[in-house]
């Protein structure tokens, strides 16, 4: 059985037998987990062997682990610092703020891939204008070439550590003001602007290998009508045809209020797929899951199946085995004296 284009979420700690029956579909092909599905890394381990164990080859498995506000697996797990503290950094001693990146990439990877998950979505390649809300200290840095920097060794890292890098959100999500979840933001701002700076940071990631992307919910509002996560023009002219990626796109979650631009989630998941994406993600609508699914009972894509497949995570290491290694235990001390707010723990 071959990876189906939907990646669904779980209710709680373990799988339901309807749960069961739902990843056995065709159209699934992987699983997000959120906090409510990671109460510690042995109980995670148990889910996330549940899941694998289902199919051949085994669904993908993925959270948002970008640290700071957005991580999901916390208990058991060294609490991460906002991607901001990495450009803080940077503009100290930038060696010093590629070097914790990479370390900061390599043990993200590292842990997740200790219980089995197969990546993160991250890291977040937009640019820290101070504009979006939901973006804020999500952002590695106020200058492309900075957030650039700062990714690729992050991502070096992640490789180190078995993983796969997701960048997001494409082209760009510092400029707007709303957030995609409860609105639909317009980017009024001109093409050429945005090629010269929000798109820098994912061009020279693709250039080192970014194995896969995440557009956002935002509509650019002086190159397509469409949000461009729904856009053929962004997904195939310019960041296929033009920036020459070759990795995987996922849709970001079409459950957000800024995917209902394209109708109900049957609409919404054949418009995302019919403008490029790969594999698109339905969280928290079971309803709207199940009508994703039905939509997609036929549907077939080789191209995009074969690119899935390298999303796997490769590699094991015991936890036990993980913190007698010397390098795990350096990295946890290099990110030990971020602060971060309770405040800011959002569940984005």
């Amino acid at each position: 059985m071959s990876h189906g284009p939907l990646m669904l979420d779980l209710e709680g700690l373990e799988l339901t037998a309807q749960e069961c029956e739902l990843l056995l579909h065709p159209a699934v092909g992987g699983v997000i987990l959120f906090a409510r599905n990671c109460a510690s890394p042995e109980q995670v381990v148990g889910l996330v062997s549940q899941i694998h164990g289902l199919r051949r080859p085994g669904l993908l498995v993925a959270v948002d682990q970008e640290g700071g506000r957005v991580q999901r697996m916390r208990e058991g797990f060294t609490r991460l610092p906002p991607a901001a503290w990495l450009g803080d950094l940077y503009d100290r001693n930038p060696a010093h703020g590629r070097k914790v990146a990479r370390e900061l990439g390599w043990l993200m990877a590292v842990e997740l891939r200790a219980v089995g998950v197969d990546f993160s979505f991250a890291p977040v390649l937009d640019i820290g204008r101070g504009i979006s809300r939901v973006i804020g200290d999500r952002a590695l840095h106020r200058r492309p070439d900075v957030v650039a920097e700062l990714a690729q060794a992050w991502h070096g890292g992640a490789r180190e550590g078995g993983m796969a890098s997701v960048g997001k959100h494409f082209p760009g999500h510092g400029g707007v003001v709303e957030d995609s979840h409860q609105a639909l933001p317009v980017d009024v701002r001109r093409v050429e602007d945005l090629i010269m700076e929000d798109l820098l940071p994912f061009e020279r990631m693709i250039h080192v290998g970014l194995e896969a992307i995440m557009p956002a919910h935002v509509i650019y509002q002086r190159m397509d009508a469409r949000p461009a996560g729904f856009s053929s023009c962004w997904l195939r002219k310019v960041l296929r045809e033009r920036l020459g990626f070759q990795g995987v796109v996922f849709s970001d979650d079409l459950g957000m209020a800024a995917a209902g631009e394209a109708g109900d989630y049957a609409s919404r998941a054949r418009a995302a797929l019919q403008a490029g994406c790969d594999m698109i993600l339905v969280c928290n609508d079971r309803a709207g899951a199940e009508a994703a699914l039905d939509e997609l009972s036929d549907y077939s894509d080789p191209v995009g199946q074969t690119r899935l497949v390298r999303m796997h995570g490769r590699g094991h290491v015991s936890r036990d085995g993980l913190h007698l290694d010397p390098r795990w235990q350096e990295a946890v001390r290099l990110v030990s004296g971020f602060d971060e707010s309770p405040a800011l723990a959002l569940d984005l």
